[in-house]
């Protein structure tokens, strides 16, 4: 029998839902190399400053940092390099169409490792926020933990 892969790795992007208004969300496979996969899933990636951009129909995650594998040999990957993301051609000219547009950007927001052990990015279109907006989300997050501590006792 098969072992069930462990699939409790689920690297998120916390900036990004601060910085952006988040408006449609896709989820994306993510083309890697053998020591780029195993050190996702030892959970040694960030997506920290990562931003996707549409380059000749191909969608590609740039500045994501995946630490190079510790047992990797000569054959060890780069730890920012460019990856290249995998869309449906109607997912990619939705998020084409929408980047043109003056204000929404890409973000990944997820990386994830799937059911059937396969590394996955959600990314998202967004709109970035204003400084006042910023403010409110930070007043509805007290007011949510504060909510939850008067619950609680």
């Amino acid at each position: 029998m098969k072992e069930k892969l462990s699939n409790n790795i689920l690297i998120k992007n916390k900036r990004a839902t601060f910085d952006y208004e988040l408006l449609d969300t896709f989820t994306a496979g993510i083309v890697l190399t053998g020591t780029e996969i195993k050190s996702i899933r030892l959970g040694k990636a960030s997506l920290v400053d990562t931003f996707c951009i549409v380059e000749k129909g191909e969608l590609w995650v740039k500045n994501m940092y995946i630490a190079e594998y510790f047992y990797g040999t000569y054959n060890n990957h780069t730890a920012r390099r460019d990856r290249k993301l995998l869309l449906t051609r109607k997912e990619l000219r939705k998020i084409e169409g929408a980047v043109k547009a003056s204000g929404f950007t890409i973000v990944p927001t997820k990386l994830f490792i799937n059911e059937k052990g396969l590394a996955k990015v959600v990314v998202a279109i967004a709109r970035g926020k204003k400084e006042y907006d910023k403010r409110d989300s930070i007043r509805e997050r007290d007011d949510r933990r504060e909510m939850d501590r008067a619950f609680k006792r």
